[in-house]
């Protein structure tokens, strides 16, 4: 990657939600060409890019026609359900994609990048194992032990996740996590249930010509798999801020290239224990939008175009709580807004989603104080004011 590189680059964005919304702004406000891609049309990316496609990103065909068509310098995923051996042969072409094709095709399934933190790097991690059908999941649930976690092993924003308390649970957790799984995969984990004080995101910086940083911690809590709210800094000990730092170095560099990963731990009295990781911005860091000098899409943005970040600073201690859809629905309206924003340092983000569904994530509320308690009641008072109208 040249040091002083050139503007503005041609950026396809592969999955086109809210994050991936946030990014194409942060991209043309330094001039970029965004191409934005989804499987469905107006996905809350598109409405700000340059341009969109709407296409099936597992057919390598599909692929194939809109690459071909943009000639991007850069593909940049921001879901899991890709053709992933197809980014492979994008990069031999010469097109860079975030943070690597191998990487991305490493860390599109929890088994495979579960295998390189445990198995090649040493690191520890829940208890696990898989399952690709009923009766294989009987059978490793009991050897993992009750609780337990069950999840697909390719899947987004925590969806088809269950905690398993007994066995008469496990056809439930099983039907519930091939219906979440993303692509083609029949494939589920079953992880150990780690009895944690709390669940930290730690953004990783990777970038091509300098040294990895990384956004101080960010906790956060979870209702069925998928976070509801957030907070930085997490108010854990530094060295479990150093122990979770050294695990997150070791993992991305084993990965390589360069952008932003979101790698998620379990804090427990004892131990900093490695969960996930995605390679890209993370929901959870949406609280970034409001906490840092810099967020975190401006800074996936700096590191894949190689561009310095000279500092990163917690502007306040700060807050996310998500604004969740009640009802399905294709047509959305939003009331309490206006109550919403009259609180201080309160913020709202809208995604711009054209459809909604039950527990469906439509918007995020921010908040920042003179503490982590105070920064969290304000978010979600404010999420709690604003209203979806079916």
């Amino acid at each position: 990657m040249n040091k002083s590189p050139k503007l503005p680059q041609k950026l396809m964005l592969l999955g086109s939600g809210e994050l991936g919304k946030e990014f194409v702004i942060a991209a043309q406000r330094l001039g970029n060409y965004v191409i934005a891609i989804d499987r469905y049309s107006n996905a809350p990316a598109m409405q700000v890019a340059d341009c969109c496609e709407v296409i099936s990103m597992l057919s390598a065909e599909d692929l194939e026609t809109v690459v071909t068509k943009y000639q991007p310098d850069f593909i940049i995923p921001e879901i899991e359900a890709i053709r992933t051996e197809k980014l492979l042969e994008f990069e031999k072409r010469g097109i860079t994609v975030i943070p690597t094709a191998a990487a991305t095709n490493y860390t599109m399934n929890r088994d495979r990048i579960r295998e390189l933190a445990y198995k090649e790097l040493g690191i520890r991690t829940a208890k696990y194992g898989y399952a690709v059908s009923l009766e294989e999941l009987i059978l490793v649930s009991e050897l993992i032990g009750f609780p337990n976690v069950i999840k697909p092993v390719m899947s987004s924003s925590g969806k088809g996740q269950s905690v398993v308390d007994n066995p008469t649970k496990i056809e439930e957790a099983w039907n519930y996590a091939i219906a979440n799984s993303r692509g083609d995969s029949q494939k589920v984990i079953i992880e150990e249930f780690i009895n944690f004080e709390i669940e930290i995101t730690l953004l990783t910086i990777k970038q091509w010509n300098a040294p990895t940083i990384f956004c101080p911690p960010i906790g956060h809590r979870q209702e069925r798999g998928d976070y509801q709210e957030s907070w930085q800094p997490a108010g854990i000990s530094e060295g479990k801020i150093l122990a979770a730092q050294e695990i997150a170095k070791k993992v991305t560099d084993a990965l390589g290239g360069a952008g932003i990963f979101g790698v998620e731990f379990f804090i427990t009295q004892d131990e900093v224990i490695f969960s996930e990781l995605s390679p890209r911005p993370h929901d959870t860091g949406m609280v970034t939008l409001i906490s840092q000098n810099l967020n975190e899409f401006e800074l996936h943005l700096r590191a894949i175009l190689g561009l310095p970040i000279p500092h990163i600073e917690l502007l306040a201690p700060s807050a996310s709580a998500v604004i969740l859809a009640s009802e399905k629905s294709d047509s959305i309206t939003f009331t309490g807004v206006a109550e919403a924003l009259a609180e201080k340092d309160v913020d709202i983000r809208l995604f711009g989603k054209p459809t909604a569904h039950p527990y469906r994530r439509m918007g995020v509320a921010l908040a920042k104080a003179d503490n982590i308690q105070e920064a969290r009641e304000k978010a979600k008072k404010a999420a709690d004011k604003v209203e979806l109208n079916y």
